[in-house]
């Protein structure tokens, strides 16, 4: 049984983590840290949390669940930090965008004999603002929360497969569905359907600011199209770095297929082929 949970990184998804859990019920303690301890405190005053760690590795040592919550290459230093000072009745699990590496090195800092488990995860949910203040407990709501692990490797102990059956039941709770993916084909997945679309938006916006920037008439011409299409320009570099770095592979393949996909339709624009790719876009949106 998890009574007590420590979330190491209280942005956004911490933050919201810590909300969502109070209003589904969990009457535990949670203790939070982050980096930056304008986010802790905010997080503290949305209640979010009880208290803010002032040793992490201390804290975590006294928790059954360590979250941790921020960009991967964050994620990875925490669980190298922890591997050494946690034992076999505890549980870490995550929210990294890319699974591959964290689950790679979950398998071997954890989930061996006398190691705390490791269970990898990500939600499929978030927002194109950072920190504590953009919150809220609804943001999982409807939610896919994605599980990964690599086939044949790593055994959790008894104790940490009963937290790990816990945290799973909270996710639920909290108002996410579970999926259990292969950490390579959620991060193939993944780079078509979030990564692609925020390179998409930040090269637009990128290009809008460049081009038509500095237009008067902008804002009275640009309609939701524009507002749609840009929100996700907004998104933060700090995040969307470890991304970019940890699946550069099948982000690069997205990217190339689109710019393919464009070129195409550069080429067609008086032909009837385009017809053909606006059916093919509204097959996909009506699926």
């Amino acid at each position: 049984m998890i009574e007590r949970i420590l979330i190491l990184g209280t942005g956004l998804l911490g933050t919201s983590t810590g909300l969502a859990l109070r209003a589904a019920g969990f009457t535990g303690s949670i203790t939070g840290w982050d980096k930056d301890p304008r986010q802790s405190e905010a997080a503290l005053a949305l209640k979010a949390i009880d208290t803010v760690a002032l040793n992490p590795l201390d804290a975590a040592r006294k928790c059954k669940l360590i979250l941790l919550s921020g960009p991967v290459y964050s994620i990875l230093d925490w669980m190298e930090q922890l591997s050494g000072v946690l034992t076999a009745a505890q549980l870490v699990t995550d929210v990294g965008s890319t699974k591959t590496l964290i689950t790679e090195a979950g398998n071997r800092l954890f989930n061996q004999p006398n190691r705390a488990g490791f269970l990898p995860g990500h939600p499929m949910a978030g927002r194109e603002v950072s920190g504590a203040a953009s919150a809220e407990a609804a943001l999982f709501q409807d939610a896919v929360w994605i599980f990964t692990s690599m086939p044949d490797h790593g055994t959790l102990s008894f104790q940490a497969g009963e937290l790990a059956a816990s945290w799973r039941h909270w996710v639920e709770a909290i108002g996410c569905r579970t999926l259990d993916l292969d950490a390579a084909r959620h991060d193939e997945l993944v780079a078509w359907v979030s990564h692609l679309p925020q390179f998409l938006s930040t090269a637009l916006t990128a290009l809008l600011q460049t081009e038509v920037g500095d237009a008067p008439e902008l804002t009275a011409v640009g309609g939701r199209a524009l507002r749609e299409m840009t929100r996700l320009g907004s998104s933060p570099y700090s995040m969307w770095r470890d991304v970019a770095y940890t699946n550069t592979e099948a982000i690069a393949a997205a990217i190339a297929a689109l710019e393919q996909r464009l070129a195409h339709l550069r080429e067609n624009l008086r032909t009837p082929e385009l017809r053909d790719e606006f059916d093919l876009a509204n097959r996909f949106r009506k699926s």
